[in-house]
């Protein structure tokens, strides 16, 4: 496993820099945090009195870590997890919200597992997750790494503008799919042709 420090540093240089596009619902971002995450948190890094896309611009390398340790790893209880889940379901975290933990137990309830599918890492959930990596903590931890990028391709089916996250303009697999397959077994990753079939439908 590793430091969690790292984790938060890895998720940050996969987010990039500042980005404010008009098809994100979570509108102007940098190094993952959005303007919402900052308005939620008080965050007033310009120190003007508004919160605005001037903070998310303020936003540095450092303070994005401290947010993601503490709000998004620290506070959902994370390190509650299995190891074998803990930087997969952080990275998630990150994008996804609490969506991130009702992935986690939607596929623990389809392992047979009673859990609640609602996104806080409580006991029932952290005793289903250990139970589940026990038994074989390779397959939990790949087989949440294809339920978090069947959600990518469930959202872009829905959303057609948040398609480009999910496919690029030359066909291949976007940010999102490749973002979900760095926390799957190369062997369970999508070939050219699978993905092309799956999204053959988006047009």
């Amino acid at each position: 496993m590793q430091d969690v420090s790292e984790l938060a540093r890895e998720i940050i240089a996969r987010e990039g820099g500042f980005v404010d596009d008009p098809d994100d619902p979570g509108g102007a971002t940098k190094h993952g945090v959005t303007i919402g995450t900052l308005r939620r948190l008080g965050l007033d890094l310009t120190g003007d009195g508004a919160i605005d896309v001037s903070d998310v611009r303020a936003l540095s390398r450092a303070n994005a870590e401290r947010i993601f340790l503490r709000e998004y790893y620290e506070r959902p209880g994370i390190d509650r997890l299995p190891a074998t889940l803990r930087a997969s379901v952080f990275d998630m975290y990150v994008n996804a919200g609490a969506n991130a933990v009702k992935i986690l137990q939607r596929l623990l309830r389809q392992m047979g597992h009673e859990v609640a599918v609602d996104g806080v890492i409580g006991p029932q959930t952290v005793e289903a997750a250990e139970a589940a990596a026990g038994a074989a903590p390779r397959h939990l931890a790949d087989a949440y790494g294809i339920a978090r990028r069947n959600y990518y391709f469930r959202l872009a089916d829905l959303r057609p503008a948040s398609r480009k996250y999910a496919r690029t303009r030359r066909g291949g697999k976007g940010g999102w799919i490749r973002r979900a397959e760095e926390f799957i077994s190369p062997r369970y990753h999508l070939s050219p042709a699978e993905f092309g079939e799956r999204v053959a439908k988006w047009g």
